[in-house]
Parts: C-alpha cells; structure tokens; sequence
C-alpha cells in the first residue's frame, strides 16, 4: 500500500543508505580506532537504557526469589522450633533422671553408713487432709514391710511404716500431728520427746523445762528408746528456744532434717539382722519328726 502525502526519501532508499552507513561503519572500525571515543561516549546514553529495559525482568525475578526464599525460611523456621521443642523435652527428661540418680546415689550412700538392711521405696501419693501429713510408697507386706518400721530419706528420719498392704504402705511422717519420737541432743545425750505440729518444717519438744540445756543449732537424734527408732539417725536440728517463766515447760521448736516436702524416694529401714523374706517363696518348712512310740 502506498503512502498518502508521503515525503523524503521512500524505505529502500533509507535502507541502502543504512546498509552503506554500516558497512563503512565496521571498515573504519577494524582499520582505526578513531570509534573507540565515540562508543565511548554513546554507551553513557545507551547503558542506562539496557538498565531501563531489563529493570522489570530483574524486579520480577528479584521479588520471585524473594518470596521462595521467605517461604523457605519459613518452613526451615518451623522444622527448627519443633526440633528445639523435642530436645527440650529430652533435656527435662535427662535432667529429671540426672536429679533422680543424684537422690538414689545419696541413698545408697546413706544407706552404707547406716549399716542395716533398708529397702528403697518411691512415693505415690501425698494425703492432703489438713494436719495429716501421710504418704503411700509402693513397698508393701510382699517385700517384707510391716507397721512401726523406721523410714528415713538421704538427710535424717522420716517417720514410721503405720500401715502395710500387699502392694503399698502409708508413712507417718514425723511433723503429724499423732506423731512422737523419742530424741537426744546430740550435744550433751539429753533425752526428751519430738512431737509433730502439723507443718511440715516444725517440730515441738514439748517436754523441756525451763533451764533445759539446750540450743539453738543443736542436732537431735534419735535416742533408741520405744523400740521404733534405732539409735543415732539424726531427726531435727533446734531452732528457738524460749522459756516460760509462768509455765513448768519452756516452748522449743526444731526444723526437720529430713526434707518432707521433696522427696521422692524413701528408705524402709529393719532394725534388725533379720533378712527381708524373699517375695513369692514361702520359707521351708520344718519335717516333723517321727514318732517312734507308735507301734
């Protein structure tokens, strides 16, 4: 189609004179440098237009990476929370055991000291009746415990075995109210009696005079009397004395040794030689002897 009001030179005309203008172009270029100046100069006009150009592609294929990679890290974030949760998990569970083995060990060591037979027993249960400080351990009459056993933990005494089932038994512990044991400083051998206040960190020695000689500070063991308790386990430590001039007994409190509020494992103590029976097995009975007078 031709052009209506067309004007200057028609289309091949400009492409002859575009094709001469190139080649002479490339001739003078591979036999001079004098072009080097010139491309110079014109590539401070055309670079920023090939940056113009490409800008576009580059922020689409910017903004592309940039959200993969967002998600990526997202998904990395996420694996890694819930890495660091389970091994934390598995740190608490360690750390658990770490402190367990720490408390049976010094049982174990406490229970070489002690030189008596003694059975390890964990707790179940914790009675919370107001002023009846009572626990279940998981030791009963099939490993051999029986009611008036002495319990002591890594520290000092416990209290006493007061009922026994097959499976489980129930602890007194020293700081129940119907709780008494018998004591002696262990400074000077005064014998007197610990009664329990129904707070796990007191006890009572109701029974002092005034001119009693004893101290804040001094520890008070058990003294061996009543047969519950055999002698030197320590129970208590003094922690305020005051006396009572208008009574006959002078007001004496003592802090636990043994940590009641903390334990998780307890040592059934036998105060004798005798040896635990074995569980399941009856012992061997005895043959009768023959009665030779019978015809």
């Amino acid at each position: 189609m031709k052009l209506l009001f067309a004007t200057g030179p028609s289309l091949n005309t400009r492409l002859l004179v575009a094709v001469i203008a190139s080649i002479a172009l490339l001739v003078i270029e591979h036999r001079s440098q004098q072009l080097s100046v010139f491309r110079s100069a014109l590539s401070f006009v055309v670079d920023p237009l090939k940056y113009l150009v490409s800008l576009p592609v580059s922020l689409i294929d910017n903004a592309s990476n940039t959200l993969s990679t967002y998600a990526s890290l997202q998904d990395e974030n996420q694996r890694l929370r819930e890495s660091q949760l389970i091994h934390q998990t598995r740190l608490l569970k360690l750390e658990a055991l770490e402190k367990e083995n720490i408390r049976l060990r010094a049982l174990l060591d406490n229970s070489f000291k002690l030189g008596e037979q003694v059975l390890v027993a964990e707790i179940l249960s914790v009675k919370t009746a107001p002023y009846e400080h009572i626990v279940t351990v998981n030791k009963g009459t099939r490993f051999g415990v029986h009611p008036h056993q002495p319990v002591l933990d890594a520290n000092g005494v416990v209290g006493q075995v007061f009922r026994s089932q097959p499976l489980t038994s129930d602890i007194m512990l020293i700081t129940d109210l119907n709780h008494a044991i018998p004591v002696e400083v262990n400074r000077n051998g005064l014998l007197t009696i610990a009664v329990g206040s129904g707070q796990l960190n007191k006890l009572i020695l109701p029974y002092l005079p005034n001119n009693a000689d004893i101290h804040p500070g001094d520890l008070l063991i058990t003294s061996g009397l009543g047969g519950t308790f055999p002698q030197g386990y320590p129970v208590a430590v003094v922690d305020q004395f005051t006396s009572q001039p208008n009574k006959p007994f002078a007001t004496i409190t003592a802090t636990p040794k043994a940590q009641l509020d903390r334990n998780r494992e307890l040592m059934i103590v036998w105060g004798n030689a005798a040896s635990i029976p074995l569980i399941g097995k009856p012992a061997n009975p005895q043959p009768e002897p023959e009665n030779h007078d019978q015809p």
